[in-house]
């Protein structure tokens, strides 16, 4: 019997084993304490399917919101599953999938409906497309924090926003696990990131990232610190966090024709739109890009490489350990007193 032939059987004997597995579900809306752990069924993959042993997850803050009645699509109650990112292993593989054989380090790419799909689980079971490798060397606590935010630091900063090699980018929300790795994005890419939040007191902490300017926004003026710092042009891009009525004075901080990308919203009042014309105003959501195989690629070559290389180091605010953790982990999320991404190791 080859290896291959003895890891598939043992893989086929787990599945045998293993019919149900234990996750987070939520029967209702609300704060952290809705989530709930339940032993569910967990199906044998079928064709085009993947069987995961998690083995860390990634905390986001789109989770929070959809948990609470926030996001914008809703749960489907009771019973919603929930969670967009994961790092595991592949356990066993269903018909016609070739990219994929037990044993391979994977990642989740965060492009389903994470009600249906979530992975807030110790064994999950995605379509292939749904899975990324998670590169030689990367272990499961950074495999867990780095797809969402880089995807979403490159897809908005660079693709939408057009960001490039010595253009100047605000990024607003910059402590949290998107805004750490728009940092770093920002930085491999030859680009200066100007670093704004709210309070001084993440300041050393945000140019410890390598942030060369970091504006506290609860003591200075964004506008005036960002015109000083470009010499009175304006930034080329801003890449914004937070939404709101705040986000039309954004443009004030961009030099004319730069480019305001809205990918969150954190400030749940509907966004004003800048008027210092000409300049560009673009929405971003992420899984418009990863969705296509195009983009996924495009993705997975940035990320991966960056990962590889060191130019891309998830900055991990706490690891969680264990499916109970998760409703603290929640906690920590919407207290916004961390920097970086929070992970649950499973």
């Amino acid at each position: 019997m080859t290896p291959q032939t003895t890891q598939t059987a043992q893989a086929t004997q787990a599945t045998q084993r293993t019919a149900t597995t234990r996750a987070v579900l939520f029967h209702e809306l609300g704060g952290p304490d809705v989530l709930t752990i339940e032993e569910i069924a967990l199906p044998a993959p079928g064709p085009g399917e993947v069987r995961v042993r998690v083995e860390a997850i990634g905390i986001n803050r789109a989770e929070a919101l959809f948990r609470s009645g926030g996001y914008h699509y809703q749960a489907t109650l009771p019973g919603s599953r929930l969670g967009y990112e994961a790092a595991g292993v592949v356990e066993e593989v269903g018909a016609g999938v070739t990219a994929y054989a037990p044993g391979d380090a994977v990642m989740a790419a965060a492009n389903f409906d994470f009600g249906v799909h979530g992975v807030y689980a110790e064994r999950v079971v995605l379509p292939e497309e749904y899975l990324v490798p998670r590169p030689a060397g990367v272990d499961a606590v950074a495999g867990a924090a780095a797809w969402l935010a880089y995807t979403t630091a490159y897809g908005g900063m660079v693709e939408a926003g057009g960001l490039r090699p010595g253009g100047h980018v605000v990024i607003t929300g910059a402590s949290s696990g998107v805004g750490t790795a728009a940092i770093q994005t920002a930085l491999r890419i030859g680009a200066v990131p100007i670093a704004a939040t709210r309070g001084a007191a993440k300041r050393e902490r945000l140019r410890a990232l390598g942030a060369p300017h970091v504006i506290a926004t609860g003591e200075q003026d964004l506008v005036a610190e960002v015109r000083r710092i470009t010499g009175g042009a304006g930034a080329d891009v801003v890449f914004d966090a937070i939404g709101g009525p705040g986000f039309a004075r954004l443009g004030g901080a961009l030099r004319p024709e730069g480019t305001a990308v809205l990918y969150g919203w954190l400030d749940r009042r509907p966004a004003e739109v800048p008027t210092q014309w000409p300049l560009t105003v673009r929405g971003y959501a992420n899984g418009a890009v990863v969705r296509s195989a195009e983009g996924r690629a495009r993705m997975a070559g940035f990320v991966g490489s960056g990962l590889r290389d060191g130019s891309l180091a998830p900055v991990i605010a706490e690891v969680f350990e264990g499916l109970e953790s998760l409703p603290d982990a929640h906690r920590l999320m919407e207290s916004d007193t961390h920097l970086g991404k929070i992970v649950v190791r499973v």
